[in-house]
């Protein structure tokens, strides 16, 4: 699958790549940009390495979510657990460094992440999991108009959204 380049009016999202290693360490050393995650902060660059090579492996994808202003790394969105077929469905994945926080960029990111996924992938699932205690993203995915389960999957807030719940 090619990933293509995503603009907005604020926003270049790109695949990461290994040359993104000092940005994504950075990025994944503050341990508020990790404290919802299921990885720890990094504590060395190799870790960085490994983020970024899981998710070049990994069938899905993650793209670097570049401010187009200052030219630096914002956050990270993509997909994992991408299953194809007729009920294709996968996993979206979101952080945003804290400088960047409450600034509407993870919305501005995820409307063309999701449009990409339904329209390019063949999605017609795309689920979330999200600590409880997490309360922008919780808020994040209920504006997008994700679905919520009522009960805890393995101790998280369930979200999905089906194709034909999207609207842009």
């Amino acid at each position: 699958m090619n990933y293509p380049v995503i603009e907005t009016d604020r926003l270049s999202l790109r695949l990461l790549t290994l040359a993104d290693r000092e940005a994504v360490f950075r990025h994944f050393s503050d341990e508020e940009v990790t404290r919802y995650m299921d990885i720890p902060p990094c504590r060395d660059i190799r870790e960085a390495d490994g983020i970024i090579r899981f998710h070049m492996d990994d069938p899905g994808c993650r793209w670097g979510i570049f401010d187009k202003r200052q030219n630096q790394l914002a956050g990270t969105c993509g997909y994992h657990c991408w299953s194809g077929g007729p009920a294709g469905k996968a996993e979206i994945g979101f952080d945003l460094s804290r400088a960047c926080w409450g600034k509407g960029m993870m919305t501005e990111a995820l409307l063309p992440v999701i449009s990409f996924g339904y329209e390019v992938m063949g999605l017609k699932t795309i689920e979330a999991t999200v600590d409880p205690e997490n309360e922008r993203s919780l808020r994040l995915l209920s504006t997008l108009g994700f679905s919520k389960k009522e009960e805890l999957v393995d101790n998280l807030v369930y979200f999905y959204m089906r194709q034909s719940q999207f609207t842009r």
